[in-house]
């Protein structure tokens, strides 16, 4: 069986934590799954209507983290890190049943969805996957906000900037090519905010289950956060762990080239919508080893080795 076929886990893995947002107990098992299902969330908390899909057009709210919901207004949030933990490790097929609206937010990275995935491993079928392939350039802007997506070859890069006005963040910049680059770093990095925004966040009704076990807290020149930064580029390298959750709602890996700055949720989700409303923007197409480059067979066999 190709490496390039769709991929499931071996067996079921549970996480168990709070939901940032929400500050409720939250218990979540994923489960292997058959090709072409996808990646399924099922409240079980809920007996009806409980099947919600991550998809690009059932975003209903992204203000500081993304939440999709059903016909029937069922919903499920702040499942970004998952979905990049899924989109970087390939995994095309999962079943995640869920007893509270929101995923546990565990560190605040996608670091333990990524370590028990690998621990337990995965399970390659015998169904080829599938690519969306970026042909023409389509851009979005929001005041200062800018995001691009355009034509690659046979990778997808995320160039990213973020400008905070705090000097301990800063300006930072990051490149990485999801498929050929070590993603540790971009696993590894937590979410993170102001201590002077802490108090209008939970004023909104967010952040009540925040802390510094699962985000980093910057006040003046410093973190809160006894350990300090895993990188030093976390804050960025966070934003790039958003952006690939974002664009997994996609619904396949992309062959494209992103372009951000000072981007988000929404931003991300934007660009999706308008890539999709014009089919002359994009293929897609079922992967087959002759079709594509060896590059990319040879790079991807490497990935899968290493």
């Amino acid at each position: 069986m190709s490496i390039l076929n769709q991929k499931t886990i071996k067996q079921i893995v549970k996480f168990k934590g709070i939901g940032l947002h929400s500050g409720k107990k939250v218990s979540m098992t994923v489960m292997p799954s058959k090709p072409n299902t996808g990646i399924i969330f099922k409240r079980i908390d809920l007996k009806n209507n409980n099947i919600v899909i991550p998809n690009v057009y059932n975003v209903s709210n992204a203000t500081l983290c993304t939440t999709i919901s059903n016909e029937s207004g069922t919903a499920v949030s702040t499942i970004e890190h998952l979905m990049a933990a899924l989109y970087g490790l390939g995994i095309d097929n999962v079943v995640i049943e869920i007893d509270s609206q929101e995923v546990p937010i565990m560190d605040g990275s996608a670091k333990i969805f990524v370590e028990k995935f690998l621990e337990i491993g995965f399970e390659l079928s015998q169904i080829p996957i599938k690519l969306i392939k970026i042909i023409n350039k389509v851009s979005v802007q929001d005041g200062s906000k800018y995001i691009s997506i355009d034509k690659s070859n046979v990778s997808l890069d995320i160039d990213f900037e973020i400008k905070y006005s705090n000097s301990f963040i800063g300006n930072q910049k990051n490149k990485i090519n999801v498929y050929e680059n070590d993603l540790s770093d971009v696993y590894n990095s937590r979410t993170f905010c102001l201590y002077e925004d802490v108090e209008k966040l939970r004023a909104m009704g967010l952040a009540k289950g925040g802390n510094l076990d699962n985000a980093i807290v910057v006040k003046d020149n410093e973190t809160l956060n006894r350990e300090g930064l895993r990188n030093k580029l976390e804050f960025v390298n966070h934003k790039i762990l958003d952006c690939m959750g974002d664009l997994y709602l996609s619904g396949h890996k992309i062959i494209g080239s992103i372009k951000c700055s000072q981007g988000g949720h929404s931003l991300t989700n934007q660009l999706l919508r308008k890539v999709f409303i014009d089919k002359n923007n994009y293929t897609i197409f079922e992967i087959k080893e002759k079709s594509l480059p060896h590059t990319y067979i040879n790079k991807s066999i490497l990935k899968s080795i290493a």
